[in-house]
């Protein structure tokens, strides 16, 4: 086939967040190379009229959707399959309203909730009669992927009174509050398949000797600052011993459970929080999720005993299949 990749044109001083889609495109081109597709690249923006007449001239049978913001902005991620309906191509990935959904945290936590999938409690930043003295939090931005504007100094205390008063100074529209599991973080690499989702793998991110009082937490810094301790002291585990191999079926059953009540598509990553009693719960469900070669999910692939290639050809198959 004829596959045009697009990707978000990336800011005039884009940070490696950002950039990281450079490395998903090449590693998608690498693997439709192989495939015998022929590739074409096209960054898009906020300048939708050009980035359709440029499509249009194109005209390829597939495209495969690597953007993954507009203007850095994640709200407006849900553009790119939006454009791609209209244009009535058939695209890789989760497609426009399920996308929109799962690009916002609250969103997704109203759809888990009403299919009785466990998530932390929240509230909005205008509404905090329901925090309590006892319990910690987070102050979480409701769109951004990636941890985006979310580190250590986000958890607070039920009873930091100063934090709270803060909060009055933020917009509600970009962040909420969500009760801070304490415990163990996992997340669940997913992948489209003729019978439905495959869990790839459930992966643990462990925090290696951090000091007491340090919230145990995959922020920004662990994800994309290579000088600091989070980045050098979080570190991902695939293998298990016996005695978590109930707790692992578990979370891979939520995973399945998030897919269905999102009504995903192409691969996916749900992230969850475990807490002292064993309890799961759901944080985030993302859809089209950072898949480069440093990745989580190209490391769950890699353990599942697929090559990306593998991967490539399952998202392709998956989008032909429920093209409109």
């Amino acid at each position: 086939m004829r596959i045009l990749i697009i990707h978000n044109k990336l800011s005039e001083n884009a940070l490696a967040d950002e950039a990281d889609v450079l490395e998903q495109v090449k590693l998608v081109e690498e693997s439709l190379v192989l495939l015998n597709h022929s590739v074409t690249i096209l960054p898009v923006s906020l300048d939708l009229s050009a980035a359709i007449s440029e499509i249009r001239q194109l005209n390829p049978d597939l495209i495969f959707n690597l953007v993954e913001s507009f203007d850095n902005k994640g709200e407006l991620v849900y553009f790119a399959p939006a454009i791609l309906d209209v244009l009535k191509i058939p695209y890789t990935g989760t497609h426009t309203v399920q996308m929109f959904q799962s690009s916002s945290k609250t969103l997704t936590k109203e759809i888990l909730i009403k299919n009785e999938i466990p998530t932390p409690n929240s509230c909005e930043i205008n509404h905090l009669q329901g925090i309590q003295p006892d319990r910690k939090y987070i102050l979480k931005p409701r769109w951004e992927e990636g941890s985006l504007g979310l580190d250590e100094d986000a958890v607070f205390n039920g009873d930091d009174t100063s934090f709270i008063q803060r909060l009055s100074q933020l917009t509600p529209r970009d962040y909420f509050i969500e009760e801070f599991v304490e415990g163990r973080e996992f997340n669940c690499a997913m992948l489209a398949t003729a019978t439905g989702p495959k869990v790839l793998a459930v992966a643990e991110i462990e925090f290696i000797d951090f000091p007491e009082g340090k919230p145990k937490m995959l922020g920004f810094k662990a994800k994309w600052d290579e000088e600091s301790f989070e980045y050098t002291n979080t570190v991902r585990r695939l293998d298990f011993d016996e005695k978590d191999s109930d707790l692992l079926f578990q979370l891979g059953e939520l995973a399945k459970k998030c897919w269905i009540a999102c009504d995903l598509r192409g691969y996916a990553r749900v992230d969850f929080r475990v807490d002292m009693n064993g309890n799961p719960f759901v944080l985030e469900v993302n859809s089209n999720p950072c898949i480069s070669p440093d990745s989580g999910y190209y490391a769950a692939a890699s353990h599942a005993g697929l090559s990306f290639t593998d991967v490539v050809r399952l998202i392709l198959e998956d989008a032909l299949r429920f093209h409109l």
